[in-house]
Protein backbone atom coordinates (compact mmCIF):
# COMPACT_ATOMS: atom_id res chain seq x y z
CA UNK A 1 0.00 0.00 0.00
CA UNK A 2 1.29 3.22 -0.68
CA UNK A 3 2.33 5.17 2.12
CA UNK A 4 -0.02 8.16 3.72
CA UNK A 5 1.27 11.81 3.20
CA UNK A 6 1.23 12.95 7.09
CA UNK A 7 1.22 17.06 7.39
CA UNK A 8 4.26 17.87 8.87
CA UNK A 9 2.50 20.31 11.53
CA UNK A 10 2.06 18.28 14.36
CA UNK A 11 3.37 15.18 12.42
CA UNK A 12 4.32 13.51 16.30
CA UNK A 13 0.50 14.34 16.83
CA UNK A 14 -0.77 12.63 14.74
CA UNK A 15 -4.52 10.11 15.04
CA UNK A 16 -4.88 7.57 12.50
CA UNK A 17 -7.83 5.37 11.53
CA UNK A 18 -7.71 2.44 10.73
CA UNK A 19 -8.65 1.86 6.87
CA UNK A 20 -10.74 -1.36 7.59
CA UNK A 21 -13.30 -0.39 4.00
CA UNK A 22 -15.93 0.36 5.35
CA UNK A 23 -18.57 3.08 4.63
CA UNK A 24 -18.46 5.22 7.76
CA UNK A 25 -14.73 6.37 7.10
CA UNK A 26 -15.39 9.98 5.68
CA UNK A 27 -17.93 11.24 7.97
CA UNK A 28 -15.30 9.67 11.52
CA UNK A 29 -12.62 11.57 9.32
CA UNK A 30 -14.68 14.61 8.83
CA UNK A 31 -15.60 15.09 12.83
CA UNK A 32 -11.85 14.97 13.61
CA UNK A 33 -11.21 17.54 11.31
CA UNK A 34 -14.01 19.77 12.74
CA UNK A 35 -12.08 19.69 15.27
CA UNK A 36 -8.79 20.94 13.71
CA UNK A 37 -6.91 17.41 14.57
CA UNK A 38 -4.23 16.28 12.25
CA UNK A 39 -6.15 12.73 11.06
CA UNK A 40 -5.48 10.59 7.96
CA UNK A 41 -7.12 7.12 7.21
CA UNK A 42 -4.69 4.84 6.98
CA UNK A 43 -4.07 0.89 6.27
CA UNK A 44 0.27 1.65 6.24
CA UNK A 45 1.81 -0.33 9.11
CA UNK A 46 4.29 2.22 10.04
CA UNK A 47 1.91 4.88 10.10
CA UNK A 48 -0.74 3.18 12.19
CA UNK A 49 2.35 2.05 14.71
CA UNK A 50 3.70 5.73 14.67
CA UNK A 51 0.37 7.33 15.34
CA UNK A 52 -0.50 9.10 18.99
CA UNK A 53 -3.49 7.36 18.49
CA UNK A 54 -5.34 5.04 16.42
CA UNK A 55 -9.35 5.29 15.96
CA UNK A 56 -10.76 1.12 14.87
CA UNK A 57 -14.36 2.13 13.06
CA UNK A 58 -16.90 -0.25 11.79
CA UNK A 59 -19.94 -1.05 9.56
CA UNK A 60 -21.73 -4.20 8.50
CA UNK A 61 -21.05 -7.59 10.58
CA UNK A 62 -18.37 -8.72 12.85
CA UNK A 63 -18.00 -11.49 10.56
CA UNK A 64 -17.05 -9.85 7.39
CA UNK A 65 -15.35 -6.87 9.45
CA UNK A 66 -12.91 -9.88 11.09
CA UNK A 67 -12.29 -10.96 7.45
CA UNK A 68 -11.11 -7.59 6.12
CA UNK A 69 -9.11 -7.16 9.07
CA UNK A 70 -7.49 -10.64 8.16
CA UNK A 71 -7.01 -10.18 4.31
CA UNK A 72 -5.09 -6.60 5.25
CA UNK A 73 -2.45 -8.40 8.04
CA UNK A 74 -3.83 -6.29 10.98
CA UNK A 75 -4.46 -8.23 13.55
CA UNK A 76 -1.50 -8.78 14.95
CA UNK A 77 -0.82 -4.68 14.43
CA UNK A 78 -3.70 -4.02 16.29
CA UNK A 79 -3.02 -6.39 19.19
CA UNK A 80 0.30 -4.85 19.40
CA UNK A 81 -0.80 -1.16 19.95
CA UNK A 82 -0.02 0.52 23.06
CA UNK A 83 -1.23 3.97 22.15
CA UNK A 84 -4.59 4.87 23.25
CA UNK A 85 -7.13 2.91 20.38
CA UNK A 86 -10.77 3.80 19.95
CA UNK A 87 -13.11 1.28 18.42
CA UNK A 88 -16.35 2.83 16.95
CA UNK A 89 -20.04 1.52 16.63
CA UNK A 90 -18.72 -2.34 15.51
CA UNK A 91 -15.15 -1.71 15.95
CA UNK A 92 -16.12 -1.52 19.61
CA UNK A 93 -17.46 -5.40 19.01
CA UNK A 94 -14.44 -5.96 17.77
CA UNK A 95 -12.45 -5.74 20.35
CA UNK A 96 -14.51 -8.20 22.59
CA UNK A 97 -13.54 -11.77 22.37
CA UNK A 98 -16.58 -13.18 20.34
CA UNK A 99 -19.36 -11.79 18.36
CA UNK A 100 -22.67 -13.98 17.66
CA UNK A 101 -22.98 -11.58 14.33
CA UNK A 102 -21.74 -14.32 12.36
CA UNK A 103 -23.59 -12.77 9.48
CA UNK A 104 -25.01 -15.83 7.90
CA UNK A 105 -21.24 -16.97 7.46
CA UNK A 106 -21.64 -20.08 9.76
CA UNK A 107 -23.46 -21.06 13.04
CA UNK A 108 -20.69 -20.22 15.26
CA UNK A 109 -19.84 -17.70 16.72
CA UNK A 110 -16.79 -15.04 15.64
CA UNK A 111 -13.86 -14.76 16.94
CA UNK A 112 -12.76 -11.06 17.50
CA UNK A 113 -9.65 -9.36 18.48
CA UNK A 114 -9.54 -10.85 22.22
CA UNK A 115 -8.98 -7.21 23.80
CA UNK A 116 -11.43 -6.76 25.88
CA UNK A 117 -12.50 -9.52 27.21
CA UNK A 118 -15.96 -9.79 26.66
CA UNK A 119 -18.84 -11.36 24.47
CA UNK A 120 -21.31 -9.93 22.06
CA UNK A 121 -24.99 -10.95 21.43
CA UNK A 122 -27.95 -10.09 20.46
CA UNK A 123 -29.80 -6.88 21.88
CA UNK A 124 -32.91 -7.80 24.23
CA UNK A 125 -35.21 -4.96 22.90
CA UNK A 126 -38.05 -6.57 24.62
CA UNK A 127 -40.45 -5.84 21.64
CA UNK A 128 -39.10 -2.54 21.02
CA UNK A 129 -37.62 -2.16 17.29
CA UNK A 130 -34.32 -3.36 16.18
CA UNK A 131 -32.05 -2.11 15.03
CA UNK A 132 -31.83 0.36 18.07
CA UNK A 133 -31.85 3.51 15.59
CA UNK A 134 -31.81 7.41 16.95
CA UNK A 135 -30.94 9.28 20.23
CA UNK A 136 -30.49 8.14 23.70
CA UNK A 137 -29.33 8.74 27.03
CA UNK A 138 -26.13 7.19 28.34
CA UNK A 139 -24.77 6.45 31.69
CA UNK A 140 -21.01 7.54 32.08
CA UNK A 141 -18.11 6.14 34.30
CA UNK A 142 -15.12 7.67 35.60
CA UNK A 143 -12.72 7.40 32.45
CA UNK A 144 -11.06 10.16 30.37
CA UNK A 145 -13.09 9.68 27.46
CA UNK A 146 -16.31 11.29 28.96
CA UNK A 147 -14.20 13.49 30.95
CA UNK A 148 -17.46 16.85 30.85
CA UNK A 149 -20.17 14.46 29.87
CA UNK A 150 -23.06 14.27 32.30
CA UNK A 151 -24.99 11.63 32.98
CA UNK A 152 -27.93 11.43 30.41
CA UNK A 153 -26.65 12.83 28.25
CA UNK A 154 -27.69 11.30 24.20
CA UNK A 155 -25.39 10.26 21.23
CA UNK A 156 -26.82 8.47 18.36
CA UNK A 157 -26.88 4.78 18.31
CA UNK A 158 -27.29 2.30 15.32
CA UNK A 159 -27.28 -1.18 16.09
CA UNK A 160 -28.62 -5.15 16.95
CA UNK A 161 -25.88 -6.42 18.87
CA UNK A 162 -24.68 -5.60 22.29
CA UNK A 163 -21.88 -5.77 25.13
CA UNK A 164 -23.37 -6.97 28.26
CA UNK A 165 -22.74 -5.02 31.51
CA UNK A 166 -19.52 -6.20 33.10
CA UNK A 167 -16.44 -4.73 34.81
CA UNK A 168 -15.59 -3.65 31.71
CA UNK A 169 -18.40 -1.40 30.99
CA UNK A 170 -17.07 2.09 30.85
CA UNK A 171 -20.81 3.46 30.09
CA UNK A 172 -24.30 2.11 29.94
CA UNK A 173 -27.57 3.29 27.73
CA UNK A 174 -30.89 1.02 27.98
CA UNK A 175 -33.38 -0.36 24.86
CA UNK A 176 -34.99 -2.80 26.43
CA UNK A 177 -32.15 -4.02 28.08
CA UNK A 178 -29.16 -1.96 30.08
CA UNK A 179 -26.15 -2.48 28.07
CA UNK A 180 -22.80 -1.21 27.67
CA UNK A 181 -22.62 1.74 25.34
CA UNK A 182 -18.98 1.63 25.93
CA UNK A 183 -16.02 -0.79 26.91
CA UNK A 184 -12.77 -0.73 27.91
CA UNK A 185 -9.06 -2.42 29.05
CA UNK A 186 -5.81 -0.70 29.23
CA UNK A 187 -5.33 1.30 26.13
CA UNK A 188 -8.38 -0.40 24.35
CA UNK A 189 -11.66 0.86 24.38
CA UNK A 190 -14.91 1.72 22.35
CA UNK A 191 -17.90 3.36 22.19
CA UNK A 192 -21.45 1.62 21.35
CA UNK A 193 -22.45 4.79 19.45
CA UNK A 194 -21.51 7.04 16.73
CA UNK A 195 -19.70 10.17 18.41
CA UNK A 196 -19.32 11.86 14.95
CA UNK A 197 -23.22 12.07 14.58
CA UNK A 198 -23.83 12.96 18.30
CA UNK A 199 -23.39 16.97 17.89
CA UNK A 200 -22.04 18.37 21.09
CA UNK A 201 -21.73 15.47 22.74
CA UNK A 202 -20.09 13.60 20.07
CA UNK A 203 -17.59 16.41 19.79
CA UNK A 204 -16.89 16.43 23.28
CA UNK A 205 -16.24 12.43 23.63
CA UNK A 206 -14.05 13.00 20.43
CA UNK A 207 -11.73 15.77 21.82
CA UNK A 208 -11.64 13.95 25.12
CA UNK A 209 -10.16 11.14 23.28
CA UNK A 210 -7.43 13.79 21.62
CA UNK A 211 -6.98 14.71 24.33
CA UNK A 212 -5.07 11.11 25.12
CA UNK A 213 -2.11 10.32 24.03
CA UNK A 214 -0.75 13.86 22.87
CA UNK A 215 2.93 14.06 23.40
CA UNK A 216 4.20 15.98 26.20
Amino acid sequence: MTKQTVSSNNANDLTVIIDTGCANLSSVRFAFERLNANVVVSADFDVIRSAARVVLPGVGTAGAAMVALKQKNLIALIKSLTQPVMGVCLGMQMLASLSNEHGGRSEQAITCLGLVPTEIGDLDSKGLPLPHMGWNQIEVGDHPLFSGIENGSYVYFVHSYRAPISEYTLASSTYGELFSAAIGKDNFFGVQFHPEKSAKVGAQILQNFLNMGTPQ
